[in-house]
């Protein structure tokens, strides 16, 4: 087992395509980071197999700040020091509704529970084609395609770099920010196929490259778009930025934790 480096920063993102957060820990469960994509909205304009409303459709939903009602029981799993403190580990228990209950900030001030129908007019503004929305809520974080997300900062330095392009981490939408030993840019890439231990006690194994969407061109804190870096990344870097893993073993994770290779 060796060190390959530490967290710099963890985030999850309560509402799929708005704001994400920073955390200071996550608990990391074999359905993703607790709280992580927790509600999303279908619509009947979408395909069927990707039937969610996104910042692809309408930019500015990376504007709306979803804000737990109750952050101090939105943090970790109710019971989650008696389930993976008990041999063997036992997965937790999620949250309530209510426990986990949400409210939306919009761009414009205003404050709509998750679940207000006014919520759906506002996501509809300035999209050419409406929308029908339907709130969905799931205990399995609705990724686009596997549970967790990791992504290097030396990654996100070199894009920059070679696109001569602002570039914001989070624009990549990571659960994990990585601080790799050595620096080097998509190192993230050679763990593929191989175990990482995350802190004291969380495994994963890296299974893929991300493959990126337009989600990645738009600026997080005014949602303009800069198509030029969905462009490099696809010539350059065959339309790939980070990684996804899967989760062998529960457990929290830290900022400044350790990352260890296993394999």
């Amino acid at each position: 087992m060796s060190k390959v480096g530490t967290i710099e920063s963890l985030w999850r993102y309560p509402v799929k395509s708005m704001r994400g957060e920073e955390i200071d820990q996550a608990f990391m469960g074999f359905g993703g980071v607790y709280g992580d994509r927790l509600y999303a909205f279908t619509s009947d304009a979408a395909e069927a197999a990707f039937p969610w409303l996104t910042g692809r459709e309408q930019r500015k939903m990376v504007l709306y700040t979803p804000r737990f009602r109750h952050p101090d029981r939105a943090k970790l799993p109710p019971n989650m020091t008696e389930a993976i403190g008990s041999d063997p580990a036992l997965t937790p228990l999620y949250g309530s509704e209510e426990g986990l209950a949400l409210d939306i900030e919009t761009p414009d001030g205003a404050v709509l529970a998750i679940d207000d129908p006014a919520l759906h007019d506002h996501l509809n503004e300035g999209i050419g084609r409406k929308h029908g929305l339907t709130l969905q809520r799931s205990d399995r974080a609705m990724t686009d395609c596997r549970p967790l997300s990791l992504c290097s900062l030396a990654t996100v330095n070199q894009l920059a770099a070679e696109s001569r392009r602002a570039i914001d981490k989070r624009q990549f939408r990571a659960n994990t920010y990585l601080d790799l030993e050595g620096g080097k840019g998509f190192a993230e890439n050679d763990f593929i196929g191989k175990r990482l231990k995350i802190g004291e006690q969380a495994v994963v194994t890296v299974l893929e490259r991300d493959p990126r969407c337009a989600m990645i061109t738009l600026n997080p804190d005014s949602a303009e778009r800069d198509p030029a870096i969905l462009t490099h990344v696809s010539k350059v870097h065959e339309g790939y930025t980070g990684v996804y893993a899967a989760v062998l073993v529960e457990g929290v994770m830290k900022s400044g934790d350790k990352v260890e290779l296993l394999d």
